[in-house]
């Protein structure tokens, strides 16, 4: 497991989505063919509510054994590599800056895992509600107050917040794919 880090957050740079956009170019051009997709998650791709500056991205890759075969690449890269982590189907990976600053943490998952669906759902209904992401926001601030320097204690803190939305979110995909 990743070593806990303190919980810093800041508000909203509109520069995260290039540093995401950069990193995503490096991981396409080391990974090749073994990456369909990646997809930048978490809050610091949510205009308007503060985020730890660490960027999120979702790599979806043809399939796991074909990204574990990858890892030598991706620690090449600098990223730590955490396989599962409690997450079946995931592979997480984290890198730091020399100062040792994290500043991305990989979920990947191959094509056609339903986290996917979960991860995107949850991110663009809090772009779709901005309500529902101020409250995130507010939701976000009080772990952060109850667990300034303990970034998985500040993560568990949130699990219900998040999980009660996710499963609004996901009910409001299957509502507009129905209409479709």
């Amino acid at each position: 497991m990743p070593p806990s880090i303190p919980v810093e957050l800041l508000p909203h740079d509109p520069a995260w989505m290039g540093v995401a956009e950069a990193e995503t170019l490096r991981l396409a051009q080391a990974l090749g063919p073994v990456l369909r997709d990646v997809h930048h998650v978490g809050s610091t791709a949510i205009p308007g509510i503060h985020a730890k500056p660490i960027i999120d991205l979702m790599p979806v890759v043809v399939d796991l054994e074909a990204l574990d075969g990858q890892r030598s690449v991706l620690e090449r890269l600098g990223y730590a590599w955490w396989g599962e982590l409690g997450l079946p189907g995931r592979r997480y990976c984290t890198w730091d800056d020399p100062t040792g600053r994290r500043r991305f943490q990989l979920h990947a998952y191959a094509q056609g895992s339903s986290e996917i669906s979960r991860h995107l759902a949850f991110r663009d209904h809090l772009r779709r509600h901005p309500e529902v992401a101020a409250d995130y926001d507010r939701e976000k601030a009080r772990c952060q107050r109850l667990h300034p320097d303990d970034s998985h204690a500040y993560s568990d803190c949130k699990s219900d917040w998040i999980r009660r939305v996710e499963t609004q979110a996901l009910a409001e995909l299957a509502a507009m794919r129905a209409v479709l």
